[in-house]
């Protein structure tokens, strides 16, 4: 075998293979005879079809696949002798012009992986958010979670601010209806965001059977481009008014949050560690952020294009299912261009190939007993969690998804250890994202 490789770029080559045709019609005899031997053809019994005839029916088809496993294993000898690591699929092409008669010659054009040389994180400055969870935290919690559960009883009074409103309701611009402007014994609760404020505006003292006309002003960016930076007068009907009521913080709350025997203090033990759990999860998150953002910056890497192409496809195939799963129109044939997700492509390939360099140099790899470890502590949250490490342990994949987290821990572990690391003090609402939803 024949190698020569050319570097088309910094990160591709084309690699040209010949081979002795000699070897390929050796493999297709071999494999005719082989046939021969078990085939069945019209008018022979099996094993005494005579080969010209076998060689006549079965020759292309299995010479092809002799070609077809030639170049598979050749390429990936000559790839393998020459240290290429191919990034992505290669492109496959006959030789231009037989260079002879007695050679088989192909060409592959592919990408390798970078050289990956590790920045100096020295350094860096890595800001890592420390937050306090106290007694004031897990009231809130326990607020929202209240309003979370809050049902509503018809009331007499006139609509307040977070009322749940029955109503019949026409738009028009300009004296004509638009469509999605208009509805019949639709649902509303006023204070969730749901509805335009003027509108929510409007309903605010009506009562069941009264009606109102009022104008509503679309905003420019406005989804609906029919309405969009226009007027549109609503004549509204209320039909029925009904007021939230959150549930108090009592022993029948306490066993809707599953504590059997209703003890609110259990029941606020068990919210103050999931609380805790969730914001050791999100400071971790928001550190293992930081912690990139040093590393892209400590060490710029050239990414193959097939990479970015085949992570971008991932990417649109996320944002399918999401849509899918929102409720939103979307098949399998819905275009979604590639290129919106191409930035965040690249960066994912980026942060993949410098953290499997840091796992390779330093030794990073999980090790069973943090893989157990962190099984445990997924489980720990569960009713039963022993049947939650069993299940963890009994598949492969959730067993290879927990080891992948273990190792991003220990790359994140390893650059706080090589940073200059900063605590930054964050308040419980800023990291919770929680300050709009208590201010309800």
């Amino acid at each position: 075998m024949n190698v020569t490789v050319e570097n088309l770029s910094a990160l591709e080559r084309r690699v040209s293979v010949r081979l002795p045709l000699s070897e390929i019609e050796g493999e297709v005899d071999q494999r005719l005879k082989k046939l021969s031997r078990t085939v069945k053809l019209h008018g022979f019994r099996p094993g005494k079809v005579p080969f010209r005839l076998v060689a006549q029916q079965f020759g292309p088809q299995v010479r092809q696949e002799v070609l077809g496993d030639t170049v598979q294993r050749s390429f990936g000898d000559a790839v393998r002798e020459r240290n290429l690591r191919v990034a992505g699929m290669p492109s496959f092409e006959p030789a231009a012009a037989e260079p002879d008669a007695t050679e088989f010659a192909y060409s592959a054009t592919f990408e390798v992986y970078p050289d990956v040389t590790l920045g100096d994180l020295a350094a860096s400055s890595i800001e890592r958010p420390v937050v306090e969870v106290g007694d004031a935290d897990i009231d809130r919690t326990l607020d929202i979670l209240r309003r979370q559960r809050v049902r509503y009883e018809p009331v007499e009074r006139a609509v307040e601010g977070e009322d749940q409103v029955t109503l019949d309701f026409t738009g028009t611009v300009d004296g004509v209806a638009f469509e999605g402007g208009s509805g019949t014994d639709a649902v509303f609760v006023l204070g969730r965001r749901g509805l335009l404020p003027e509108f929510e505006t409007g309903l605010v003292g009506l009562k069941a059977g009264e009606s109102r006309t009022f104008p509503v002003n679309f905003p420019e960016d406005y989804h609906g481009r029919e309405v969009a930076g226009k007027t549109a007068q609503f004549a509204v009907t209320v039909k029925s008014v009904a007021g939230p009521v959150v549930p108090e913080l009592d022993a029948e709350f306490a066993r809707s949050m599953g504590v059997a025997d209703g003890d609110v203090a259990r029941m606020r033990e068990e919210v103050g560690q999931n609380v805790r759990r969730e914001v050791e999860r999100r400071v971790a998150a928001r550190t293992k952020e930081r912690v990139i953002e040093a590393m892209l910056a400590a060490t710029p890497v050239e990414v193959p294009k097939s990479l970015v192409s085949e992570e971008s496809a991932r990417l649109v195939e996320m944002a399918r299912r999401d849509m899918a799963a929102r409720g939103m129109p979307v098949g399998a044939d819905t275009p979604i261009p590639a290129e919106l997700f191409e930035q965040q492509a690249r960066r994912r390939v980026q942060v993949g190939l410098i953290f499997a360099e840091v796992v390779r140099a330093h030794g990073l790899q999980a090790k069973p007993a943090q893989v157990k470890a962190e099984i445990q502590k997924l489980a720990e949250s569960y009713e039963r969690p022993e049947e939650v490490v069993k299940w963890y342990y009994g598949s492969a994949q959730r067993l290879s998804e927990i080891e992948a987290m273990v190792v991003e821990s220990n790359v994140v572990d390893w650059a706080l250890g090589a940073a200059r690391v900063v605590d930054t003090p964050m308040a419980f609402d800023a990291l919770m994202g929680t300050e709009a939803e208590s201010g309800n």
